[in-house]
């Protein structure tokens, strides 16, 4: 069963999934790639939480205590470059994985380098690389070791 969280105009979901792969933060202005990134990691055992931008991100991540959070670069109040910048100065998530998903220019991924981001998949992508993606960000975070200081 899903629940809602509301936290100003937009909503965080969040589906308990027993047995998690690991937990992961979906953030993306787009209500239609949210979820379809959504999905596609539940499909494959991750318990999924998104929110609407890089502000709501910040303002969810230490109640979620997700194992990876994903990032679009283009969302409105704060982008994802800037919310990479802020969980990376954070003690609490500062080696938390991050990986940039979107339609990246070569001068994007150099800023999302500087800003701290692992990993970076192109829009529009195959929901296999994204599972990929996310699975060895989870295993190189060692999920198994248990949950991490988020």
């Amino acid at each position: 069963m899903g629940k809602t969280r509301t936290r100003g105009r937009a909503a965080t979901y969040s589906r308990v999934v027993p047995g998690a792969s690991g937990r992961v933060l979906v953030v993306d202005d787009n209500k239609v790639i949210r979820q379809l990134i959504k999905v596609n990691l539940e499909l494959e055992g991750f318990e999924v939480v998104t929110a609407a931008d890089g502000a709501e991100c910040l303002d969810v991540v230490h109640h979620v205590r997700p194992d990876v959070v994903t990032l679009d670069v283009v969302m409105p109040r704060l982008d994802g470059f800037s919310a990479a910048s802020r969980l990376r100065a954070d003690p609490r998530t500062r080696h938390l994985p991050l990986a940039i998903v979107s339609a990246c220019t070569q001068d994007e991924v150099r800023d999302g380098v500087e800003a701290g981001v692992d990993a970076f998949l192109a829009k529009p992508f195959e929901p296999a690389e994204l599972v990929r993606l996310v699975r060895g960000l989870v295993e190189r975070r060692g999920v198994a070791a248990g949950r991490g200081s988020v």
